[in-house]
C-alpha cells in the first residue's frame, strides 16, 4: 500500500466507520470460537493496527502481527498494538502448526500467488485450527483503493473457495458483506474514475456526519449478511478449517 494511503489510514482506522463495523463483525465470529485468552493468534497483513486493536479488545494475551511493510510495523509499535514482525504471506516465518486462529483479512488479494499464500496459513495452523479470511469481491468494483492497495484482484465467491479446497482447507460459514452500500460505491467509483478526480485514499471521502450515517448502515449490514447470505457485497467472507 502506499505510505500516504497508511498515513490516512492509521489516522482514522480507531473511528471510520468501515473500520469499527468490520471489527464488531469479526469481533462476534471470534467470541463465538470460544478460544481461550492464551489462544495464539496471528493477524498477517496487520496494516495499521486495526485488529490487533480488536483482539487486544477482545481480552486475547497470546496474538501477533505480520507485515511486509516498515510503515505498518511502525504504525502498528507507535500505538502499542504489541508484536509486529516484517514478513511475507507467501513464506511466513513460523514454524508449522503453530496458530489456533489466523487473520488474513484482505491480504491473498496483494500477491500475485494466492493459491500459495493459502498453502502457507494452511501449514501454520495447528490441527483444527481455524482461519478468517476476507477479500474484495467484484471486478466491477475496482477503483482507487484498489490502486493505491496494490490490489492484484478481486473475487467471486466460487474462485476463492475453488483456492481454498486446493489446498486442503475446509470452508465452513461464508457469506458477501457490505451489500447494502454495493450500488452506491459502483457508482461513486465509476464518477471517481471518469471525472479524474485524484485522492490519495477513499477514507478521505468522509466527515463527522457521513461517519455516522454509514455506520448504522454498516452495522445493520454486518448484523444481517451472516444470516441472509446476500448474492453480491463488496467484500467476502470464509471461515476455514485446517482439515
Amino acid at each position: 500500500m502506499e505510505s500516504t494511503a497508511y498515513a490516512i489510514e492509521a489516522e482514522v482506522e480507531a473511528t471510520h466507520w468501515w473500520f469499527v463495523e468490520r471489527r464488531r463483525l469479526f469481533g462476534r465470529m471470534i467470541a463465538r470460537m470460544g478460544l481461550p485468552s492464551d489462544a495464539r493468534i496471528l493477524d498477517i497483513g496487520t496494516s495499521t493496527g486495526t485488529n490487533l486493536r480488536m483482539l487486544r479488545d477482545l481480552g486475547f494475551t497470546n496474538f501477533e502481527g505480520l507485515d511486509q511493510s516498515e510503515d505498518a510495523i511502525r504504525w502498528c509499535a507507535d500505538k502499542g498494538l504489541g508484536k509486529v514482525t516484517a514478513g511475507d504471506v507467501c513464506k511466513l516465518p513460523f514454524a508449522d502448526e503453530s496458530f489456533d486462529l489466523v487473520l488474513a483479512t484482505d491480504i491473498i488479494e496483494h500477491v500475485d500467488d494466492d493459491v500459495g499464500a493459502l498453502c502457507e496459513i494452511r501449514r501454520i495452523l495447528k490441527p483444527k485450527g481455524r482461519a478468517l479470511i476476507t477479500v474484495p469481491a467484484f471486478r466491477m468494483l475496482w477503483g482507487l483503493q484498489d490502486d493505491v492497495s496494490h490490489h492484484r484482484r478481486r473475487y467471486r465467491a466460487r474462485e476463492l473457495l475453488e483456492r481454498i479446497d486446493a489446498v486442503d482447507l475446509h470452508a465452513g460459514q461464508q457469506f458477501y458483506f457490505n451489500y447494502f452500500l454495493f450500488l452506491p460505491i459502483l457508482c461513486v467509483r465509476t464518477v471517481v474514475r471518469w471525472a479524474g478526480i485524484k485522492l490519495q485514499s477513499e477514507n478521505q471521502l468522509n466527515t463527522g456526519m457521513l461517519n455516522r450515517i454509514f455506520q448504522w448502515i454498516f452495522r445493520a449490514d454486518v448484523s444481517t449478511a451472516p444470516y441472509l447470505h446476500p448474492p453480491f457485497g463488496v467484500s467476502y467472507l470464509v471461515l476455514v478449517n485446517r482439515r
